[in-house]
């Protein structure tokens, strides 16, 4: 599956500010004058992508896409590069396809993005008023069993890198697998490969043991771009208390996503992210703490076409062995009330509703996710 459709089907696509779930409720996106400190923050999504559901393979961004990109007020997204996460094929060509098309776009809207290679170009992005692009992993899998592959993509530009899907990998076990089975002999040669060439480890989809066994390994904080807190939703996808202390203890970085697994049942809403946050802030500390939205830019127009799409991406996942549990053709894997392409302006807002500081708003949006790219691409 091509990536802008796999990332959409996991948040995306028109420009619609309403829609109706499927239980038949509507939820309206409120429009206000918001947070005062948005347009002066720097805002990162750990793991997100420009693009539209269901778009034709690699296709050019559209108009509509592009213009969503604008109004996201985003400084930077993880951007996620490799062909197929989760499938147990090798993916170097498909990989090398996907990088080349996110090239060919960064050159064709100059004014719009720029490639992110030091953490100085995401200073840049954000004066300039551009989306800074960065080239992440989702899985180990295309480097298959050869580590000087690790050079080969960080030359072409990966700065990101996520060990384990949801299955076992050459590298370890994914959240999925039931043997717990920890970060393999090859999976520590790697995070030492990726400290030696100043490349973020990204613990997300990984195993309890491997999340633990990563952290312990790496000279260096590493990340979790995008989960939930498994106190309030127990769910594999989630990290425990235990893992996301080990990881601020270490000066990690957790991003929060907006994704089913934020409840146990039903459609999960704005309110449910901003208890996962807030979980997460008890846990790590203020300073560890983001979001990673593992969905696309544009919002979602829940029309006949995409229940279809998306219910047939649903049983697909199934089949494959990747799907966790909580994916349901009826729950979306978006937040209705935060359905808009602006929604990190919505979250802010959110945010200071709660009375948390303008200082710790700013850490949430992009400050905390910006320090550690810093501090491992850099130091």
């Amino acid at each position: 599956m091509h990536r802008r459709t796999f990332l959409s089907l996991f948040g995306s696509v028109s420009t619609a500010t309403l829609l109706t779930s499927a239980t038949g409720r509507a939820f309206a996106i409120a429009h206000s004058d918001g947070w005062p400190g948005y347009r002066q923050a720097t805002v990162i999504d750990s793991l997100g992508s420009p693009g539209t559901a269901f778009s034709e393979g690699l296709t050019p961004l559209s108009p509509g896409e592009l213009h969503d990109v604008r109004a996201s007020g985003l400084t930077a997204v993880n951007l996620t590069v490799n062909g197929s996460p989760g499938s147990y094929a090798r993916d170097y060509d498909e990989t090398i396809r996907q990088i080349a098309y996110w090239n060919a776009e960064i050159a064709a809207h100059p004014n719009i993005f720029l490639q992110v290679l030091r953490a100085v170009d995401i200073a840049e992005a954000k004066r300039s008023g551009r989306l800074g692009i960065i080239y992440g992993f989702q899985d180990a899998t295309p480097i298959a069993e050869d580590l000087n592959r690790v050079d080969t993509f960080r030359n072409l530009g990966v700065r990101i890198f996520q060990l384990t899907y949801n299955r076992r990998n050459l590298v370890g076990d994914g959240c999925l697998e039931s043997g717990n089975a920890g970060l393999s002999e090859f999976g520590r040669k790697l995070v030492s490969r990726l400290n030696e060439r100043k490349v973020l480890v990204d613990l997300s989809h990984a195993d309890e043991r491997t999340t633990l066994e990563a952290i312990e390994a790496s000279k260096t904080s590493i990340a979790i771009s995008h989960t939930g807190c498994a106190a309030l939703a127990p769910n594999p996808r989630n990290k425990t208390d235990h893992e996301l202390r080990k990881l601020a203890d270490k000066g990690g970085y957790v991003g929060i996503y907006l994704m089913p697994f934020l409840r146990n049942q039903g459609q999960p809403m704005a309110d449910d992210l901003i208890r996962h946050i807030e979980h997460a802030i008890e846990v790590c500390g203020e300073d560890h703490v983001g979001i990673g939205t593992d969905g696309s830019i544009s919002s979602v127009a829940v029309t006949s076409e995409f229940k279809k799409q998306y219910a047939d991406v649903i049983n697909e996942r199934r089949k494959l062995g990747i799907s966790a549990p909580g994916e349901d053709p009826n729950v979306y894997t978006f937040i209705p009330d935060l359905n808009s392409a602006d929604r990190f302006a919505h979250i802010a807002e959110l945010l200071s509703r709660q009375k948390f500081s303008d200082a710790r708003i700013e850490k949430i949006l992009g400050g905390n996710c910006a320090r550690l790219l810093h501090e491992v691409w850099e130091e």
